[in-house]
């Protein structure tokens, strides 16, 4: 809204002219910077240069992988953690590590690590107070307060490295100062290593006394129990009972095994003889020698009888005999067999003899065993026990033997080595006499440009009217005088904002008749509205109020606020601040009817902040819109009545209106906290009324006293274009009726 933010929108910057300003000044700049790049070379110049050495340490975990088997030192090693190297870093920086170096370089000798000894005039800051006296300090706190402030030690980022730098105006102390720092450092760190061994075995040597005696004790427990209860081992791992156990177990399958094999083989012969299947088929029978002779004297036989019956007849007495003999082989053959089958009879029954007495020593066992089970409950914990001695006895006897032979050979090497060694520097690292000239050419330079440029902002010869304001003047009559009824503050001490002030003076400096007589107009109506007010003020103190009623007065426009319950009035005052005196009175006139009332001042010239509150510098509404007040500390009294007021704000109203989105929410804020909530716009935009609440029962004044009727007329039309009917209006003070309503007739 312009009547909102109106007081940003009267004048703009005129970049011509700034830029011309500085073009015109260009011999006075061009000359400072000239100057200013002299003078920084010539003290660049007379300056003593100064040096810096680097040296670099990597944080690393150096003890010697003794143990067979065990890795390398992983990534999360204590050693290795960051906040081990950050503290690293800072034992570097510590001051018995300092004193060392300072010591065996002789700094102290140095004029440059004691320059207050060696100071021929005194120190004004300590001459006046400011600074202590460093003569007061021990020499070698002062040297090493010196050689702190040339010291710089940190961490490379992302990694275990520190880096020590050192700046010096001596080359060969800005490499030797690092180099000595990291070998000191080095050196403490590897007596602290001994130191730690050397109380390490110290500890050691009586807990491993008693750890020794203790294993032999918890040793000799466990043999005295074993022998006590009968648990002899045959094995690491298996005790007598077990393996008897086992043994007999395996014994146990096997017989069952042969009692089965020979069970199924006489099974085998039985079965063959019953079914009377020839005997040469079954392999214990084949196998058998006598069955074999057998056999073989069958054959012959068989042969024998083949021959002959080829010469002789089958009565032949020869061949009769040789049958004979053949049917003899065969019985024998068949007895042989059945004794075969009786001898496997025999194996498989004496298998199921050894198998039940197999079994019987096996349960016997299996009762021996579980007694024996029980009884090794109490071993195994006297044989844990003993382990557990022996381990750590073993670990201590480890950790003694590794902290003896560092004690021995006098050496441990520290966490740490050098990396990086400083070398003597062969150019300052300051001062970089180019690049500091032409810093400081540039920086005169732009801040002598920047100091032309706020002189003409200030001046006002930078600042030009915008467009909208030198239509208004040059198109709009000037405003009439207010009426005489307004009662009001008097607005002596409400100037215009400076800004628009240095406008309103650059505009009318221009030599133009349009823009002498409106700077005359407005210069008059301001006059006129002044005088009214105060004239007003005199007559209400007196106590006339004798005036003409007429409609479209004050008091009406407040008859029907408070008939209406109205929650929210905006106004509008196309006249400026003659609207606005008369909005004033208007709520005014609404507090002495006894209603609670609170102004809201949107106004661009903060008329109603100027004609109500204390001090035009109160807190107001841009200040809430911008964040920066409490929303009860933007709410003030009125001087003359019991009416509170929103200022104006001290705030930017540019930035206030980047949250014009609050103003619904503040709105609706205070009308829930006062019967009506009036907001002053001054001559706002009838675009912009919607974005101020969302408060349907919003009222709109139109405050333009003084206005012609047909000027009054076109306002209204152009308040129903924007689609605002109902209109209240404010012409003049006058009587209590209720108001007219404004239509396009009107």
């Amino acid at each position: 809204m312009s009547g909102v933010n109106g007081s940003n929108q009267d004048v703009d910057i005129d970049l011509g002219r700034i830029i011309s300003a500085v073009w015109e000044r260009k011999a006075r700049i061009i000359g400072a910077t000239i100057v200013a790049a002299a003078v920084a070379l010539v003290g660049t110049s007379l300056m003593k240069p100064s040096y810096k050495g680097e040296t670099r340490l990597l944080i690393e975990s150096r003890s010697p992988n003794l143990a067979a088997g065990e890795g390398a030192p992983q990534a999360n090693d204590p050693v290795l953690d960051s906040l081990n190297v950050t503290s690293q870093a800072q034992l570097l920086q510590s001051t018995d590590l300092i004193k060392r170096v300072v010591r065996d370089l002789k700094l102290s000798d140095l004029k440059e690590f004691d320059p207050a000894a060696q100071s021929l005039f005194p120190d004004p800051l300590v001459l006046i107070g400011l600074k202590q006296d460093p003569m007061q300090l021990d020499p070698e706190d002062r040297v090493i307060q010196e050689f702190r402030e040339k010291l710089e030690v940190y961490p490379v980022e992302n990694s275990r490295v520190i880096a020590i730098e050192f700046s010096s105006r001596d080359p060969r102390l800005a490499a030797d100062i690092p180099n000595k720092m990291a070998e000191v450092y080095l050196q403490i760190q590897s007596n602290a290593k001994l130191d730690t061994h050397s109380e390490t075995a110290k500890w050691l040597e009586p807990e491993i006394a008693n750890l020794t005696r203790k294993v032999k004790e918890a040793e000799r427990q466990v043999a005295d129990y074993r022998s006590s209860n009968g648990l002899f081992q045959t094995t690491e791992t298996n005790s007598f009972s077990s393996q008897q156990l086992n043994d007999i177990s395996t014994e146990l399958a096997r017989v069952r095994a042969e009692r089965a094999n020979a069970e199924a083989r006489a099974e085998n012969v039985r079965a063959a003889l019953k079914a009377g299947r020839a005997s040469d088929t079954l392999a214990d029978v084949v196998g058998s020698q006598v069955i074999q002779r057998l056999k073989e004297a069958e054959a012959n036989l068989q042969a024998q009888i083949s021959d002959q019956s080829t010469s002789l007849l089958d009565g032949h007495p020869r061949l009769r005999g040789l049958r004979a003999q053949l049917s003899g082989i065969r019985q024998q053959i068949d007895a042989e067999t059945k004794k075969i089958l009786a001898s496997l009879d025999n194996e498989a029954e004496v298998s199921r003899l050894r198998e039940r007495q197999l079994i019987a020593q096996l349960n016997g066992l299996k009762a021996d065993s579980a007694r024996a089970g029980e009884e090794e409950v109490g071993l195994r914990a006297l044989e844990r026990e003993a382990t557990a001695q022996r381990q750590l006895l073993e670990t201590y006897l480890a950790r003694y033997r590794e902290a003896s032979s560092r004690l021995d050979s006098n050496s441990s090497p520290a966490d740490a080595r050098v990396v990086s060694r400083a070398v003597e520097p062969s150019e300052p690292y300051f001062p970089k006499i180019i690049p500091i000239v032409i810093v400081v050419s540039l920086a005169t330079f732009i801040l002598g440009c920047l100091i032309v440029m706020v002189i003409e902002l200030f001046s006002g010869r930078a600042l030009r009217p915008s467009n909208t304001i030198e239509h208004d003047i040059e198109d709009q009559p000037a405003p009439l005088p207010a009426p005489a009824e307004v009662p009001a503050e008097p607005v002596a001490a409400a100037p215009l904002p400076v800004h628009q002030m240095q406008a309103e003076a650059a505009r009318f400096d221009r030599p133009e008749p349009v823009r002498e007589d409106a700077k005359a107009a407005a210069a008059k109506a301001r006059a006129n509205v002044i005088e009214e007010v105060r004239e007003q003020e005199v007559e209400e103190e007196a106590g006339a109020s004798g005036s003409e009623e007429r409609s479209f007065t004050i008091g009406s426009v407040a008859y029907y606020l408070q008939r209406h319950d109205t929650p929210v009035a905006i106004a509008i005052s196309p006249g400026g601040d003659e609207g606005s005196t008369a909005t004033v009175a208007l709520a005014r006139e609404i507090a002495e009817r006894g209603r609670t009332v609170v102004l809201v001042d949107m106004t661009g010239s903060a008329c109603p902040t100027h004609l109500m509150a204390d001090s035009p510098r109160l807190p107001g509404i841009t200040d809430l819109l911008c964040g920066e007040t409490a929303f009860g500390d933007a709410i003030h009294r009125d001087r003359r009545s019991d009416a509170h007021i929103i200022p104006h704000g001290a705030s930017d109203p540019a930035l206030a209106m980047r949250g014009a989105d609050r103003l619904a929410m503040i709105i609706d804020a205070l009308a829930d906290a006062y019967d009506l909530v009036l907001i002053e716009c001054g001559p706002a935009e009838i675009a912009g009324i919607s974005r101020l609440t969302r408060n349907e029962m919003a009222e709109i004044v139109l405050s333009v006293p003084g206005f012609r009727d047909e000027d009054v007329a076109k306002l209204v039309a152009e308040f129903e274009e924007a689609g605002y009917r109902n209109l209240l209006i404010i012409t003049e003070a006058g009587d209590r009726r209720s108001p007219r309503r404004g239509r396009r007739a009107a």
